[in-house]
């Protein structure tokens, strides 16, 4: 090439134009450009040369000045619209010919620059440049406009982002909707740390963002990892700080389908013939719901009744949430996708409808009830002698929480004598059963309430109304399981296997108490469900099965669908093979549930041990969980809950001491204590 000559060239991607100076080896060329700036290029970094004259480095801005008006980008649609038909190449000095009737070079250049900036109509084939076809000028203009909205989307996001980060209201767009759920899906991810162990960065690792994730977080400048997706919602608003990603992750549904909740009105408003239309009046009984003051699905209540013969009856009546639904309908599969209702901590996620749920379903004081009743009849032991089912009405009497119960038996009123009737069979029950070889572990159990920015823990007591109730659901779930074992039923019966308890000298070598009960429940076999009858050693039963929770236990649901078409004198709506499948399908979920149960009430365990830095706490080392690390499972005896603390000195099981937390993290899952001397303790107090 000449000395002077114009080549363009392109420096990380930007058009610049500069005058050949001299060789630079064999091959390359030293070039200077408009600044002065001098650079050596191959022969393939030159990507155009302006020829007809030479020039000098300091004349290139009024070259440049000369190209301007030339660059009209709409002039290369004329071209195009020439040149389709025949579909001709052209170089860009024959496009200037064309465009310009000129072909000095100053317009050859602008032609040049307007054919390789061009993404429309067309394309470059070696030196020259061919037309695209009708057909892909339509598809690429159809691109370009795709891609014009949705960086005009992009960039109202980033609008609403911004506002949403200084705390301004957002209305979220459908198209924002879709971004914000898929980093959802990406922060639930987060739930994998406690349920799997996994480390924050393996997490990252393991699971790298999905495009629309990664192109939202880069978008915005935030890593693309679990936890930065989880920041950005909570500092979007979308989420909340406690956010609980444990349900989030499984696959329990948190709402239900509208077609699912007009199904549910259309049965309030207009009920369902009654298939059990001879059903037992009893509503002359006084019947006693008792629960928790925050219950509202009210499943079970009991009554007490003296015979003529001198004998005593207890009834224990269970809602029958079968009247208003079938099996396989879409209530009855709502419920099984359910499997149970969920309790958390923040809440509850109920297995039907609320509508139905809380209402008609349930055993509301002073109406009318459809309910499944067990009028039982024991002997002086507390065995079963005698008893009987029935599909029935009641009209509960009165609402109680079981702080009431425990005063009026604690009182003994005496206007209420069937509660201290029903207190006494309970009483004689227990016996029985423990007599029967029942196994009795009594470890403290923490209920964990979040009402707003406050979190409760109370330990639950296991108070004389908490076991008069026990028992007679016990009781109940008796009664259906020998119902079904007498009339070959197929039923969700529950069993355990006897558990190899360690030998009596060995137990009382250990700390009575907490200590001890913990051993044995390490003992404690898993219960176990089957189509047939199997027996519960922790109850001390031949035969069992829940019945007393159809509300909010799907397993409970088959009990009542099956006891209720016997007594009918039906078909039984599920066979023993089609029971089975059912079962294991619902196993499967309340696993799910009571794993999400535990997590959550764990997490806001820490939660609120974080939020108590400087409380000191008296634990009880229950047992150990890696001796040889010097790892123990201890009680908080003031909030009944178990956590592991690592210790720096040889303990004894049953040990008590004092202990702070050191580090606290919810959403990492790690707990640390410390353990603190007494004189500490005391001057923290004070």
């Amino acid at each position: 090439m000449e000395k002077g000559t114009l080549v363009e060239f392109r420096v990380q991607g930007d058009r610049r134009l500069g005058v050949v100076d001299r060789p630079d080896g064999k091959t390359r060329w030293f070039v200077v450009d408009e600044r002065g700036q001098s650079h050596s290029l191959a022969p393939r970094q030159i990507t155009y040369t302006v020829n007809g004259q030479t020039y000098k480095s300091s004349e290139i801005p009024k070259f440049l000045e000369e190209v301007k008006p030339y660059l009209d980008p709409s002039s290369l649609e004329v071209a195009w619209e020439l040149l389709v038909e025949d579909g001709e190449a052209v170089t860009p000095s024959q496009m200037a010919n064309l465009l310009f009737s000129e072909s000095e070079p100053a317009p050859c250049y602008a032609a040049h620059c307007l054919l390789s900036d061009d993404k429309l109509y067309f394309k470059q084939k070696g030196d020259a440049y061919e037309p695209r076809t009708t057909a892909q000028v339509a598809e690429r203009k159809h691109q370009i406009e795709v891609e014009t909205l949705k960086a005009k989307g992009q960039q109202e996001f980033l609008v609403r982002v911004e506002q949403a980060l200084k705390g301004e209201a957002v209305e979220w767009q459908r198209h924002d909707r879709h971004r914000l759920e898929a980093l959802e899906k990406y922060a639930a991810l987060m739930a994998d740390i406690v349920r799997e162990g996994v480390k924050y960065d393996a997490l990252s690792r393991a699971y790298p963002p999905p495009a629309p994730v990664l192109e939202t977080m880069n978008m915005l400048g935030r890593p693309g990892t679990p936890q930065g997706a989880f920041q950005l919602l909570v500092d979007l608003g979308w989420w909340s700080p406690y956010e609980n990603l444990f349900l989030r992750r499984s696959s329990i549904p948190v709402q239900f389908t509208s077609k699912v909740l007009e199904v549910a009105q259309q049965r309030l408003d207009s009920p369902t013939t009654d298939l059990d239309a001879n059903r037992l009046d009893l509503t002359h009984l006084k019947v006693y719901t008792i629960d928790d003051e925050s219950t509202t699905e009210i499943d079970d209540g009991l009554s007490w009744e003296s015979l003529s013969d001198g004998q005593e009856r207890l009834w224990v009546h269970i809602a029958d949430p079968t009247r208003w639904l079938e099996p396989e309908d879409d209530l009855d599969l709502e419920a099984r996708k359910r499997g149970s209702t969920v309790y958390l901590p923040t809440g509850m996620v109920p297995m039907f409808p609320e509508i139905l749920a809380t209402g008609p379903m349930s055993l509301v004081q002073g109406r009318i009830c459809c309910a499944l009743s067990f009028g039982i009849i024991l002997d002086s032991n507390g065995a079963v002698e005698d008893y009987s089912i029935h599909a029935s009405l009641i009209k509960p009497t009165y609402r109680l929480t079981y702080e009431d119960v425990d005063e009026m038996l604690e009182l003994g009123v005496q206007a209420e004598p069937e509660i201290a009737a029903i207190a006494n069979w309970a009483i004689k029950r227990k016996s029985w059963r423990y007599n029967q070889g029942a196994i009795s572990i009594n470890m403290p159990e923490a209920m964990i309430k979040v009402k707003g920015d406050d979190i409760s823990i109370d330990i639950l007591d296991d108070s004389s109304s908490r076991q008069l109730v026990a028992e007679m659901m016990i009781l109940a779930g008796e009664v259906a399981a020998r119902y079904g074992q007498t009339h070959n039923i197929p039923l969700p019966f529950r069993g355990q296997p006897q558990p190899e308890l360690p030998p009596e000298e060995e137990l009382i070598q250990l700390p009575a108490g907490f200590v001890r009960a913990c051993a044995m429940r390490r003992c404690m076999p898993k219960s176990e469900m089957s189509i047939t009858p199997l027996r519960h050693a922790g109850l001390g039963l031949d035969t069992y099965t829940q019945a007393t929770s159809p509300i909010r236990r799907y397993s409970d649901l088959l009990t009542h669908f099956q006891l209720k078409a016997h007594l009918r004198g039906e078909v039984l709506p599920f066979s023993a093979e089609q029971l089975k499948e059912v079962m294991m399908t619902v196993s499967t979920i309340t696993q799910e549930v009571t794993m999400v149960e535990r997590q959550t009430n764990r997490y806001w365990a820490l939660e609120y041990l974080r939020r108590h830095p400087e409380q000191v706490w008296s634990v009880t080392v229950l047992m150990w969980l890696r001796e040889d690390s010097n790892l123990a499972l201890i009680l908080l005896e003031d909030l009944g809950l178990q956590l592991p603390m690592a210790f720096r000195r040889s303990v004894t099981l049953g040990e008590q001491l004092l202990v702070k937390v050191s580090i606290a993290d919810p959403q990492k899952d790690m707990i640390q204590f410390q353990e603190i001397m007494y004189q500490e303790a005391q001057s923290a107090a004070n």
